[in-house]
């Protein structure tokens, strides 16, 4: 007698499906050129940045980072003021924009309205994302800035003399006005992806925390927040690394300054600010110099996509229960 027959593949297996295909898997063959394609264009873009910053990071080294004086008549480049004022805009930003994109998200993804009042203020809300980032600059600069040169003062006599960071003298572009512009910015970010992420919560685990006797808000804060957690802080990354990287809207109201920022009422200055300002009259080691402000601009970005990532693994692991 001949031995036992072999198993036939399940029908829709993989090996059912590679027995009936009768040439390449052209899909799979394109999601991987596009997969291969991005990181290419990647590394391409880190090369030729990093090409062009190759003189000024042989002739200033790590004393470009340190540095605080830029002055291309005696070509001295210190970066460290931008690099600053690059994160103190962005990390104000997200404080602002933040709890209130949470919220929104929150009272649009829970019936707290009829569904058509929540569509219409989540179109609203979205449609943010579509005004050119000039708009949001010159709405700034002519709505923004009168209110901080008004009321501005009154709280920098108030606080501060207990709090540093809010002294005076107050300028209207200032550190703190590109900052409110940036949270407008950022905030249809983290609203629609903290939404998504909301929505996508399990319906049997709202019905289950209220069949345990717990009030909405003690759902929302006990049950669906922390499991949305992921998604909410993707879209606090997203938010981040448009807020390091946006230039036009921040180059009109931040004040442009070489310094230290010594206050958020004052003058101050980003990395990307710096270059689309400077780049159209530059010559020789500014140019370069220019470049390496912007390889630190890309560094930065993907340190922040990086530690991004770790924290929604462990974000992930955590509301999955794994420890």
């Amino acid at each position: 007698m001949s031995g036992p027959a072999k198993d036939a593949p399940a029908n829709g297996s993989p090996d059912a499906i590679r027995e009936f295909r009768t040439g390449p898997d052209i899909f799979r063959i394109v999601c991987w050129v596009a997969s291969v394609t991005a990181v290419a264009i990647l590394i391409w873009i880190f090369v030729a940045v990093f090409h062009q910053a190759f003189p000024a990071i042989q002739q200033l080294g790590l004393g470009f980072i340190t540095g605080t004086r830029w002055s291309p008549n005696r070509e001295e480049y210190g970066a460290l003021a931008f690099i600053i004022g690059t994160a103190a805009s962005s990390f104000i930003a997200l404080f602002l924009a933040f709890p209130l994109g949470v919220a929104i998200a929150i009272f649009l993804s829970e019936n707290f309205l009829p569904l058509p009042i929540r569509n219409t203020i989540r179109f609203v809300v979205e449609l943010l994302a579509a005004i050119p980032s000039v708009v949001f600059g010159l709405w700034g600069i002519f709505v923004v800035v009168p209110l901080v040169q008004k009321y501005g003062p009154i709280v920098a006599d108030t606080f501060g003399s207990a709090i540093p960071w809010l002294k005076g003298p107050v300028y209207g572009n200032s550190l703190f006005t590109a900052s409110i512009i940036l949270a407008l910015m950022v905030l249809p970010t983290i609203t629609a992806i903290s939404r998504n992420a909301l929505v996508a919560v399990p319906k049997t685990l709202r019905e289950g925390t209220y069949a345990l006797g717990a009030t909405r808000w003690e759902a929302i804060w006990g049950v669906i927040l922390p499991t949305a957690a992921p998604g909410i802080v993707a879209a606090t990354i997203l938010a981040f690394g448009r807020a390091m990287g946006e230039t036009m809207a921040v180059a009109m109201l931040i004040g442009n300054s070489p310094r230290m920022p010594n206050s958020l009422f004052g003058p101050a200055g980003t990395l990307a600010g710096q270059m689309a300002n400077q780049f159209a009259e530059a010559s020789g080691l500014q140019i370069s110099a220019l470049m390496y402000a912007a390889l630190l601009l890309v560094v930065l970005t993907l340190g922040v996509n990086i530690a991004g990532e770790m924290v929604l693994r462990y974000t992930s692991k955590r509301t999955a229960g794994i420890r």
